[in-house]
């Protein structure tokens, strides 16, 4: 990030807040977000604002154009679009990401700061203004190229960190890792297929629910070293811009400083944990959050924020493409 345009108080501030929450990859709908696009939605004009930027970078790749297809009267199925050419879902959910941040903008006044999990990140560093948003797109096509290299899967478990920790040593899973904390209640697993089906049906032995999430790849895995470094690499090939507003990292665990390597910030998504909980901890000793809303067209991420601020009664936690009753 530059050094002289970041805002001094980008790791503090004590008047009330809004934040926006930008998920990763496990709970998208296309649905929900093509609702919200309709002449006359929330989300319409900031669509037709960030589809085509979008767009150009997915030119670069050969993948089909978003905008006609999201915005037009034939809109695909998040099925048909996992079916698409690689990075297509992926530019899809960095794209929402983006309009949803937008349309909350207009709608409830700038964020103070961005809160990012995962793929999210990119988005939030778009938002932010470190990116613009087609090299945005393009860092999203350059991960879910990767991706498609990372073999393996990522399986939830209805339990605390603890718990899953408990589990796989108990089963001698040694190549299954804890790969995201979303609260206390949820515990994300990554690792080669057959070692999560065993730590599926030994959970599910000791009523730890489980749910395979439908990725086709594993990610926040030591064992994907490689991966990042080229990621990194492709990170590292565009414009740094200055950024106007803080995000915090659930990998990183804390805010990003005015001179991040955010190539190596990114590249850190493939192989280290994401800790929702403590990151979450760290922004309220900061600032004085009283809203969250979620940039994504899920609400998961809004639950788990939900469930780690209970003991926050005046903070309050929306996922507006969840919500029909919104106040848009």
């Amino acid at each position: 990030m530059n050094e002289a345009t970041a805002p001094e108080d980008w790791a503090t501030g004590r008047e009330p807040a809004v934040i926006h929450l930008f998920p990763g990859q496990g709970d998208f709908t296309v649905s929900a977000l093509v609702r919200a696009c309709r002449q006359g939605g929330p989300l319409r004009r900031p669509a037709e604002d960030v589809l085509p930027e979008v767009d150009r970078a997915g030119a670069e790749h050969g993948l089909p154009p978003l905008t006609p297809w999201l915005l037009g009267p034939k809109p695909p199925s998040t099925r048909r679009l996992s079916e698409a050419p690689t990075g297509t879902l992926q530019l899809t959910l960095y794209a929402a990401s983006l309009t949803v941040h937008q349309a909350l903008c207009a709608a409830h006044g700038s964020p103070a700061a961005l809160v990012a999990v995962s793929f999210g990140e990119i988005a939030a560093l778009a938002a932010a203004g470190a990116y613009s948003v087609a090299d945005g797109a393009r860092i999203a096509y350059d991960l879910a190229r990767i991706l498609a290299t990372c073999p393996g899967g990522l399986t939830l478990l209805a339990c605390s960190e603890r718990t899953a920790a408990a589990i796989l040593h108990r089963l001698g899973t040694a190549q299954v890792v804890v790969a995201v904390v979303n609260d206390g209640q949820e515990t994300i697993v990554s690792g080669p297929e057959a070692e999560l089906e065993a730590v599926e049906k030994y959970a599910a032995g000791r009523d730890v629910a489980t749910a395979r999430l439908r990725l086709p790849f594993s990610s926040h895995h030591p064992a994907l070293g490689p991966q990042a470094e080229e990621f990194a690499a492709a990170v590292r090939s565009r414009t740094v811009l200055p950024a106007r507003r803080p995000v915090y990292s659930a990998v990183a665990g804390r805010v990003y400083t005015q001179n991040e390597d955010l190539a190596r910030r990114l590249a850190d998504c493939l192989v280290r944990p994401a800790h929702l909980p403590r990151l979450l901890h760290t922004l309220t000793a900061h600032r004085r959050a009283n809203a969250f809303f979620e940039a994504g067209t899920g609400s998961a991420l809004s639950h788990s924020v939900q469930r780690v601020l209970a003991g926050h009664p005046h903070v309050s936690v929306h996922a507006p493409l969840a919500d029909a009753a919104f106040p848009w």
